[in-house]
């Protein structure tokens, strides 16, 4: 015999009814407010983030002449090399070619220290405008809300509606709070950038 059973009616009847009328806690599904960012787009367009890729560019040029420099006077040594391979004694031919193959090897350290260079002047002037985007986010998201902001390129975002995109705010706030023309990182860039 069950325990049910042996239950009187009236006592089952009451636990069940008691079962069925108790207060049912509604459990709220918490609404999920989600904003994207394109970071890269913030970079660029803010006015910091612009000197910074001119600073860049300028860097990059003045690379780029002094490797076209010895990349042309490489081009014309090889030339003489090849043009005077048959008039020279093996010896000579041998230590230009050698004397060649050492230019050759130098344009290729310079060229891989300026890739070096580039890069971390890049990281030195893109850092602190990150965190300061970032920074800028979070209060976005705090003050309004979000659940989540994700990152345009890096977050695989294939849609979503413009009036979730902060991209453009955080651009004006950033712009707002970091005048270019204030003691920001870019005073620092300057001397850093003058210094080399």
């Amino acid at each position: 015999m069950s325990f049910y059973r042996s239950l009187p009616v009236s006592l089952l009847g009451l636990c069940l009814f008691g079962f069925f009328t108790a207060p049912v806690q509604k459990v709220e599904a918490q609404e999920m407010k989600i904003g994207v960012v394109d970071l890269q787009r913030a970079m660029n367009e803010t006015e910091e983030g612009r000197r910074a890729k001119s600073r860049l560019k300028t860097l990059f040029d003045r690379h780029q002449k002094k490797l076209d420099e010895a990349q042309e006077e490489l081009k014309k040594m090889g030339e003489q090399l090849e043009a005077q391979k048959n008039v020279l004694s093996e010896a000579v031919l041998r230590e230009r070619y050698a004397a060649y193959q050492q230019k050759l090897a130098e344009l290729q350290q310079t060229y891989y220290e300026s890739q070096q260079e580039l890069a971390a002047k890049e990281a030195e002037y893109t850092q602190k405008i990150l965190e300061r985007m970032q920074a800028i986010l979070r209060r976005i998201g705090q003050a309004e809300g979000f659940t989540l902001i994700v990152e345009v390129n890096e977050g695989g975002v294939i849609f979503a509606p413009n009036h979730l995109d902060l991209t453009d705010r955080v651009i004006q706030r950033y712009n707002a709070e970091n005048p270019v023309g204030g003691g920001s990182s870019m005073s620092t860039m300057r001397s850093t950038t003058m210094m080399n």
